[in-house]
């Protein structure tokens, strides 16, 4: 088989200060420079300069820088950090006449994070797998810089207690926090949310998720690759780096359900199973009933398997109707499937409105960041990353065991994935795959 390759303002102060305004549009009013077009930033506004570091030069990681320096004017990447040498090398090739990181401010190893964030930098991106999200956000908070951090933002409880304790000394420094969850910062989502709170579709009733797609990337093992080396490099496949790809992709889709719902799980019941994946440790397909404390359910489905049905969406179901959100696509239907409502924005002079926005989320995520420094007023998305997260891992859990799981239960939960120490040689973790049902549970 051939390898594929890689491809201070929480929701309750959101909805009791501006009701229907959506992220982009909040920020779009902090602007004190150009007019932001419609209701949202298609760019920063000019400031100071900030210096930021990536920590993670990997594709995600180069990604994410480049949409930074997209976001706005006089930003600057001037330090990068990473475990291996050539992932760094192949990030400052790829964006060669883009970032200003001199070799001496350039770092490898598991301590890079440290020697990063203790440069004269303003913010830092973490893009590192999952497993060390938690550590690198203490650390960037303890020196008080400004954090854009990837989903999911911990594989398992204690990381995501850590994540909940370090937000609350990021809001009281008042430091800004944007995570990886982009939807929050899409314009369709951002428009449908508004809609829905405004009675589009009557009271809330049911939320359903999906991310079911093919196959994701893996990295076969190569000669000279020690034990934690091979692990690392295939992250993406393994539970204690990236939480399972219920945590680590479907919480885009959960998180959606939290936000829109306003609430967070109380319990779940799920299954899942391994059937095709070719290394690690990890299920290939999950099935989870959530339930919320008001009632509500949410059913969550997600799947890496080829030659599959696929969906990427949401569905939010009211008394009255349902929104229907599809990789941007949104719309809402009355209780009769009649379209009533379709995401527009102006098209380009001369073209028709388009239903999609023309604006990445990817980039808009870094525009709200860089607006909240500039404009001084801290915001902070860590808290509710962290909890929808939970959800994920919640899910996961029941999963693996077979067994209903609690909210309370996770959160009080002392399980930790992965080694306490980090050296790029043996290990004892091997890739041993959880049987409902049975004692077999160790990663649950």
């Amino acid at each position: 088989m051939s390898e594929k390759k890689e491809g201070n303002f929480n929701r309750r102060d959101f909805i009791g200060a501006v009701a229907v305004v959506g992220t982009g549009a909040l920020l779009a009013s902090c602007g004190k420079s150009a007019a932001p077009k419609g209701t949202y930033l298609d760019e920063a506004p000019d400031g100071r300069p900030l210096k930021a570091a990536l920590i993670g030069c990997g594709s995600r990681g180069t990604g994410a820088a480049g949409d930074f320096l997209r976001a706005g004017k006089d930003l600057k990447i001037t330090v990068l950090g990473d475990l291996f040498p050539d992932q760094l090398a192949e990030c400052r090739r790829k964006m060669a006449g883009k970032i200003d990181a001199a070799d001496d401010h350039c770092f490898v190893g598991f301590d890079a994070f440290k020697k990063a964030i203790d440069t004269d930098v303003d913010l830092v991106l973490l893009a590192t797998p999952p497993h060390f999200r938690a550590e690198h956000f203490a650390y960037a908070v303890e020196k008080g810089k400004h954090v854009f951090m990837e989903k999911p933002v911990a594989v398992d409880p204690v990381a995501v207690r850590s994540v909940l304790a370090t937000a609350e000394q990021a809001k009281a420094k008042n430091l800004s926090v944007v995570t990886g969850t982009q939807r929050r910062h899409q314009r369709e989502y951002i428009d449908t949310y508004n809609q829905v709170a405004n009675g589009a579709i009557g009271k809330i009733v049911a939320g359903r998720a999906y991310w079911t797609q093919g196959q994701l990337w893996f990295k076969q093992r190569k000669e000279g690759w020690s034990d934690m080396e091979a692990m690392i490099r295939d992250w993406v496949n393994w539970c204690w780096l990236s939480g399972d790809h219920i945590v680590e992709q479907h919480v885009h889709n959960i998180d959606v359900i939290n936000w829109f719902t306003g609430e967070y799980p109380s319990k779940a019941v799920g299954m899942g199973g391994r059937a095709r994946r070719v290394t690690g440790d990890q299920y290939d397909f999950f099935t989870v009933d959530y339930t919320y404390p008001s009632g509500i359910h949410m059913l969550s489905m997600c799947r890496q398997v080829d030659g599959c049905a696929n969906n990427v969406s949401e569905v939010i179901v009211g008394t009255d109707g349902y929104a229907f959100c599809n990789n941007g696509m949104n719309s809402i239907y009355d209780k009769t499937g009649k379209e009533i409502w379709k995401y527009t924005e102006p098209g380009e002079p001369g073209q028709e409105p388009r239903n999609k926005s023309k604006m990445s989320a990817y980039r808009q995520e870094h525009i709200d960041l860089v607006t909240a420094i500039r404009s001084d007023k801290p915001f902070n998305e860590a808290e509710s990353t962290a909890k929808s997260t939970l959800t994920a891992i919640m899910g996961r859990i029941s999963a693996y065991t077979g067994k209903e799981t609690t909210w309370d239960e996770v959160m009080d939960s002392k399980m930790r994935l992965g080694p306490t120490e980090y050296a790029l040689g043996p290990s004892d973790i091997k890739a041993e795959i959880p049987i409902p049902g049975t004692s077999k549970n160790a990663s649950a």
